[in-house]
């Protein structure tokens, strides 16, 4: 792949706006060589999604870790912008990690960044199958959205059902999905460039991606997903957090 196939019309033509980026950084006690991680939270989840458990986390098992908001307002292209932009500004070659609508900013951003490895969480690569799962698992909160209205997540959909009551409460209070019919279009996220491991991981007892849609993202990347059944779409902010962030982190040793 030649520099020209990195750049694309539109970014000559329309370039994405300059935006102040949200980044929170924990670095390790003692530099291990290891490559920064670099997480990327879903649709209307902040930065916090992941510094509250994850962030620590795999800064205490040796990795720089890294975490991206989202710019306010930001459509598709805006993110996978700034996603490439900040993993070049770090000071070596990063493993990018989304979470749903995330991790699709994430697949598409490794068409143009040249990770060392990505990890796609709870992936929503496709819109109209998560639409279809919300449809069913909250459609009170969903039709909404179909004319013009808000989206309003419930627990149900995001947590399993161990994560108490008030917790989950004080999550969704900070959580402000806003969909773009963008996200509802079916494209082929771009081979990633240098071919890097890509692992997929998720819940079979998501109310967000359905398991058919976990074994055709890890499929579409030459395996199968990693599974944590009785979690809920946010793996990350579970009573049991520390199980997923832990394999994904043994399956980085190993690869990276």
């Amino acid at each position: 792949m030649t520099a020209f196939d990195l750049l694309r019309l539109d970014d000559w033509a329309d370039p994405v706006r300059p935006a102040e980026r949200e980044v929170a950084a924990l670095l390790p006690d003692e530099d291990r060589g290891r490559p920064p991680v670099l997480f990327v939270p879903g649709l209307g989840h902040g930065a916090w999604t992941f510094a509250e458990h994850w962030l620590p986390h795999a800064a205490g098992r040796g990795f720089p870790a890294y975490v991206l908001g989202p710019r306010p307002g930001g459509d598709l292209r805006a993110r996978v912008h700034d996603v490439v932009q900040t993993a070049a500004s770090l000071p070596r070659q990063a493993v990018l990690v989304g979470h749903g609508v995330g991790a699709l900013v994430v697949a598409r951003a490794l068409g143009r960044y040249p990770a060392r490895a990505a990890v796609l969480v709870a992936p929503v690569l496709d819109g109209w199958s998560a639409l279809g799962a919300a449809l069913r698992a909250n459609p009170g909160g969903t039709l909404p959205a179909l004319f013009g209205g808000r989206l309003r997540l419930s627990a149900r959909q995001l947590f399993g059902a161990g994560l108490p009551a008030a917790q989950a409460a004080g999550h969704l209070s900070r959580i402000d999905p806003r969909p773009r019919a963008e996200l509802l279009r079916r494209a082929v996220p771009p081979r990633a460039v240098g071919a890097p491991p890509v692992l997929v991981a998720g819940s079979p007892d998501d109310r967000v991606v359905t398991r058919g849609a976990l074994d055709r993202a890890a499929a579409a990347y030459g395996g199968a997903p990693l599974m944590f059944p009785g979690m809920g779409h946010d793996l990350m902010l579970e009573p049991n957090w520390a199980e997923p962030i832990d394999a994904i982190l043994d399956w980085l040793v190993k690869e990276v």
